[in-house]
C-alpha cells in the first residue's frame, strides 16, 4: 500500500510540473507572438513612410520616367535630370534663399519665443492667461484667410519683394507654436534650481544661461526645427511676395518645371530630392538634443 500511495504521489507531482510548464511555454509563445506582430508593423509602417521617398529618388533617376507607369523599379538609371536641375536651371539660387529665410525665421524665432515663453511661465501679470489663449488662437486661423490681408500691409510697408519681409511672415506663423510649446519646458524646470543659483551669487543672465538654457535646450530645439520645416515647405506667401526671379524660394522655383501642358517629372523629383535633403540633414544634426532629458541641463550647469 504505502510503495503504491508513493507511486500514486510522484506521478502527481510530476503531473502537476507538466501543468506548471504549460502555463510558462504557452506565456512565451504568445510574448513571441507579439514581438513578430510589432515587428511586422514596424516593417509595414516603415514601408509605408519610405515608399514616398523611394519613388521620389527612383524616379528622379530613371531615364524615362514619364513612361514608366507603375512599375517599382525604374527602367535605367541616370543623373541627367540632377545636371540639369543644378547646372542648366540653376537651381542652387533657390534653396540659397530658401535656407537664408529659413536660419533667419530659426534664429529669431528662437530668440524671441524663449524669451516670451520666459515671461509667460515665470512671471504673474494680469490678463496672462488671456494672453496664452490668444497665442493658442492664432494657430487655429488658416493661412489662406491671411494672404491678402498681410499682402496690403506689407505693400503699405514697402516690403513686398523683400527677403526681411518674408521673415516677418514666418515669424508670425511660427511663434505661436514655439511660445507655447517652450513654456511647457520652462514651466517644467524647478524654481529651486534657479533659486539655488541665486543663493551662489549668480545674476539672472548668468541663472539663465547655465540653468535655464541648458534645461529647455530640447524644447528650444524641437520648435526650431518646426519653424525651419515651416519656412523651408511655405509656399503661398512666398509666391504672393516675390516678385523677382532671384528671391524665389525652393516651393516657388519648383513651380518652374511646370509647363502649362507638360510636366518635367523627372526634373521636378530630382528636384524636389534637393529640397528634402536640408530637412534631413537639420533634423540629423539636432536630433541628439530631441531626445535629451529635462534633467540633463542641471548636470552640466
Amino acid at each position: 500500500m504505502s510503495i503504491t500511495a508513493t507511486r500514486a504521489s510522484s506521478a502527481e507531482t510530476t503531473h502537476g510540473r507538466r501543468d506548471a510548464r504549460r502555463p510558462a511555454r504557452s506565456r512565451s509563445a504568445r510574448r513571441a507572438g507579439s514581438a513578430v506582430l510589432k515587428a511586422i508593423g514596424i516593417v509595414l509602417v516603415m514601408v509605408f513612410s519610405l515608399f514616398p521617398f523611394y519613388w521620389m529618388l527612383s524616379t528622379a533617376v530613371d531615364t524615362s520616367p514619364l513612361s514608366r507607369g507603375a512599375s517599382l523599379l525604374p527602367s535605367g538609371f541616370t543623373l541627367e535630370h540632377f545636371r540639369y536641375v543644378l547646372v542648366d536651371a540653376d537651381f542652387l539660387r533657390y534653396v540659397r534663399v530658401s535656407l537664408l529665410v529659413a536660419l533667419g525665421t530659426v534664429l529669431i524665432s528662437g530668440i524671441l519665443a524663449l524669451l516670451a515663453a520666459v515671461a509667460v511661465a515665470r512671471f504673474r501679470f494680469r490678463l496672462r492667461t488671456v494672453v496664452l489663449v490668444m497665442v493658442l488662437m492664432v494657430q487655429m486661423v488658416p493661412l489662406e484667410a491671411l494672404v491678402i490681408p498681410l499682402f496690403l500691409q506689407a505693400r503699405s510697408l514697402q516690403m513686398l519683394n523683400s527677403l526681411l519681409g518674408l521673415v516677418i511672415v514666418y515669424l508670425a506663423f511660427s511663434l505661436p507654436f514655439a511660445i507655447w510649446n517652450l513654456r511647457g519646458f520652462v514651466a517644467a524646470v524647478p524654481k529651486e534650481l534657479e533659486e539655488a543659483a541665486y543663493i551662489d551669487g549668480a545674476s539672472w543672465l548668468r541663472m539663465f544661461r547655465s540653468v535655464l538654457l541648458p534645461l529647455v535646450a530640447p524644447g528650444l530645439v524641437a520648435t526650431s526645427v518646426f519653424s525651419f520645416i515651416t519656412a523651408w515647405n511655405e509656399f503661398i506667401f512666398a509666391l504672393t511676395f516675390m516678385q523677382d526671379s532671384s528671391k524665389y524660394t525652393v516651393g516657388v522655383g519648383l513651380r518652374t518645371f511646370f509647363t502649362q501642358n507638360t510636366a518635367d517629372w523627372g526634373s521636378i523629383m530630382a528636384a524636389s530630392t534637393i529640397i528634402a535633403m536640408p530637412v534631413v540633414i537639420f533634423f540629423v544634426l539636432v536630433q541628439r538634443n530631441l531626445a535629451s532629458g529635462l534633467t540633463s541641463g542641471a548636470v552640466k550647469g
